[in-house]
């Protein structure tokens, strides 16, 4: 009888263990695992997060496997077992993330600074910047890629509630400015417009105005371009982006 008994109890401890580490375990985040083929684009990097963040433009919610919003802290990890992505979420929603490369070196960190504003920076695979992207109301309003050696690339700019550009310059890998594209009277939303040999000469200049009825932006005054001597190779005058006499 005692043996009886002894069995029985063993049994039930058994079980009763059994589903407490069935129920314990349902509250531990699962780890999901990724081909880094599949989630690491040559040049966009790992974007597959960005759809989670709404102050980014996304409007996905993330799932735990009961099919609850998932809250707090969360990780994803490449088949190698490294580490992937670790998240903070709010109702499915990502408040604060870091992803990494499959060398350990991380790709991207983004963080949310209020209710309208939030920042990404992302990072080459050898750990330079690559580009650093401040977002108002779901929208860039200011951007700055790199090229690997660490010159910079596009610096783009936006009034704070980006209704409209303030500069958009790019550059040759070399340094020297390929288009300067830059904001002159707020007002009449001028803008000078330059642009370079990858020598550094300058190769065309002239203002540009934005016009809200062709939905572009429109060639007013003087205009010149210039061969890589300095000399000028013609000279032209333009009204609301149409060439004058």
């Amino acid at each position: 009888m005692k043996n009886i008994l002894l069995a029985f109890f063993s049994f039930f401890f058994l079980c009763t263990f059994s589903q407490m580490a069935q129920d314990y375990t349902d509250q531990v985040p699962q780890l999901r695992r990724f081909d880094p083929k599949e989630v690491v684009d040559s040049t966009y990097g790992i974007t597959m997060y960005e759809k989670l963040t709404p102050l980014m433009g996304g409007d996905s919610i993330r799932y735990d496997k009961k099919g609850y919003n998932i809250q707090g802290w969360w990780e994803d990890y490449y088949k190698s077992g490294k580490l992937l992505h670790k998240g903070f979420y709010v109702d499915g929603e990502l408040r604060a993330y870091k992803n990494y490369y499959e060398n350990g070196q991380m790709e991207r960190v983004y963080r949310v600074q209020d209710s309208k504003h939030c920042e990404v920076f992302i990072y080459y695979p050898d750990g330079k910047i690559k580009s650093e992207v401040h977002y108002y109301s779901r929208v860039p309003n200011k951007q700055i890629d790199y090229y690997p050696n660490g010159n910079v690339d596009l610096y783009e700019e936006s009034h704070g509630d980006n209704d409209y550009l303030i500069k958009r310059n790019s550059f040759f890998e070399n340094g020297f400015a390929e288009v300067l594209f830059e904001l002159t009277d707020k007002r009449k939303r001028m803008y000078s417009h330059k642009e370079y040999f990858e020598t550094g000469k300058l190769k065309e200049e002239g203002a540009l105005r934005w016009s809200a009825d062709k939905i572009d932006y429109v060639k007013e005054g003087e205009w010149k371009a210039y061969d890589e001597t300095g000399k000028i190779t013609k000279a032209e005058k333009y009204q609301n982006g149409e060439l004058r006499d």
